[in-house]
C-alpha cells in the first residue's frame, strides 16, 4: 500500500507539475519570482547540495532567522541549506554557501543527494521531501512543529495524507503540548514537546541606532491594510504627541514603494515630514519607511510602543518576542492564531479590535512594558543532530 502511494503521488505531482509549466513560465518573469521560481521548477542555478551534511529547510525569513540557535552549535561545514522564498534565501546565505532554493517535489528525484539529516521547520509537509530523504539515508525530523486552531480542522479532513507523511518522519519537535496531541492524531511518532525556537536566541542588534528623544512608535511586519490603520491612529496620536514619531515597517519588500507613496499622502495631508530610511538613515522625520530588511530588531531597540502587525488581518500575527525582549509596550490585534504560543509566553502584550487601535494608542500611558515569561529548551534536538555527526 505504501508503494502504492508512493507511486500515485509521485505521479500526480509530476502531471501537476507539466500542466502548470506554462504558468510558471510567466511567472518567472514577475521581478517577485525571478530567481526563485526558476531555481525551484526549472533548476536554473540551482544544483544540489553537497552529500553527507545536515540539511535544513525553513520556508519564510523569519523561519529561516529561527534556526540560527541551531546553526549556531552545528559544524560549519556540515550544514546545508534551502527554502522557497527570496527572503528565507538573502538569510540561509549567511549560513553557508551550500544554500538552495527548495525544487518541486517531481524534480527531487535526480536533484536531492543523500543527507546525514534533514531538519524541517514548523510546517512545509512535502510527501516526497520526508521520503525520498530518509530512502537515501538521512534521519528525517520536524521541528517547532504546531498545528493552529485554525488550521487542524483542514489537516483532519486529509488526515491520510498526514498519516503517510509521518511514516517518513523519524522525530517530531512540537511547540506545545496541546500540538503534540494534534500532531499523533494525524500519526506523528517519537514527538517530544520542546517550546517555540523562535524563543530561544532571539536576533540581537546588528547596530546602535541613535533614539530619537521624543517617543517611538514602530509599526512592525506590517500587511496590506495594516499600514493605513497605523497612519490613521497615528494621526490622532500626533495631536496629543506631536513630537512623536512613527517608524513604519511592511513586512515585504515588494510592497515598499507602495507603502511610501501611501506614507507621503499622508505627510502631505496632515502636514507632517517623512523619509524613507534607505536613502537617509538618521531618523530626522515625523514618519520614517524602514525600507530594508534587516533592520527590525535595531527598530525594536529604540521603540517605546510597538503596533505589531499579521494580527489586524487574518495572517496568523508574528514573533512578538524580538520586541518584548527590549521591554517594549505592544499592541497586536486578535488575529495572532500563528504565534499563539509565542503570545502566551510573553507578559503585557495588549490585543486589540482594529476599530480600536487609536483608542489604545492615544491610552498607552496604561499599557505594561512586556517581558517574556519563559523560554525554550533545543538541546535535544542538537543532541540528536550530533549523533548522526
Amino acid at each position: 500500500m505504501e508503494k502504492l502511494f508512493f507511486f500515485l503521488y509521485s505521479f500526480l505531482s509530476f502531471l501537476l507539475y507539466i500542466l502548470a509549466l506554462p504558468f510558471l513560465v510567466v511567472f518567472s518573469f514577475k521581478t517577485k519570482y525571478k530567481d526563485s521560481l526558476p531555481a525551484r521548477f526549472f533548476l536554473w542555478n540551482n544544483k544540489p547540495l553537497k552529500p553527507h551534511g545536515i540539511w535544513f529547510h525553513s520556508c519564510s525569513f523569519g523561519e529561516a532567522k529561527a534556526i540560527k540557535s541551531l546553526v549556531d552549535r552545528l559544524p560549519q561545514e556540515s550544514l546545508r541549506m534551502s527554502t522557497t522564498t527570496h527572503t528565507g534565501f538573502q538569510v540561509i546565505e549567511e549560513y553557508t554557501q551550500e544554500s538552495r532554493y527548495l525544487p518541486f517535489e517531481p524534480l527531487l528525484f535526480g536533484w536531492l543527494k543523500p543527507q546525514k539529516a534533514l531538519v524541517v521547520m514548523e510546517a512545509e509537509f512535502w510527501y516526497l521531501l520526508f521520503a525520498l530523504a530518509q530512502s537515501r539515508g538521512a534521519k528525517t525530523l520536524l521541528i517547532n512543529a504546531r498545528m493552529s486552531d485554525r488550521s487542524f480542522p483542514r489537516y483532519e479532513k486529509i488526515g491520510w495524507l498526514y498519516r503517510e507523511i509521518f511514516k517518513h518522519i523519524d522525530e517530531v519537535y512540537a511547540q506545545t503540548a496541546k500540538d503534540k496531541e494534534r500532531l499523533e492524531s494525524l500519526g506523528a511518532q517519537n514527538v517530544v514537546v520542546t517550546g517555540n525556537i523562535k524563543l530561544a536566541h532571539l536576533p540581537s542588534i546588528s547596530k546602535e541606532i541613535k533614539k530619537p528623544s521624543s517617543l517611538v512608535v514602530c509599526g512592525a511586519s506590517t500587511h496590506e491594510g495594516e499600514e493605513a490603520l497605523i497612519l490613521d491612529a497615528f494621526a490622532v496620536f500626533k495631536k496629543e504627541h506631536p513630537e512623536a514619531v512613527l517608524l513604519l515597517v511592511p513586512r515585504h519588500p515588494e510592497r515598499f514603494d507602495k507603502v511610501a507613496k501611501m506614507m507621503e499622502d499622508f505627510a502631505e495631508t496632515y502636514q507632517v515630514t517623512a523619509q524613507r530610511y534607505s536613502q537617509n538613515a538618521v531618523l530626522s522625520s515625523d514618519i520614517i519607511l524602514v525600507d530594508v530588511l534587516g533592520e527590525l530588531v535595531n527598530m525594536y531597540a529604540i521603540s517605546d510602543i510597538v503596533i505589531l502587525g499579521g494580527a489586524f488581518e487574518p495572517i496568523g500575527g508574528h514573533n512578538a518576542a524580538e520586541a518584548a525582549q527590549f521591554g517594549c509596550k505592544i499592541i497586536s490585534g486578535e488575529h495572532y492564531f500563528n504565534q499563539k504560543d509565542i503570545f502566551d509566553a510573553i507578559e503585557g502584550i495588549a490585543v486589540v479590535e482594529a476599530s480600536n487601535l487609536s483608542r489604545r494608542l492615544l491610552q498607552h500611558g496604561l499599557l505594561k512594558p512586556t517581558k517574556i515569561k519563559s523560554k525554550s529548551d533545543i538541546t535535544v534536538i542538537t543532541e540528536s543532530l550530533k549523533r548522526v555527526l
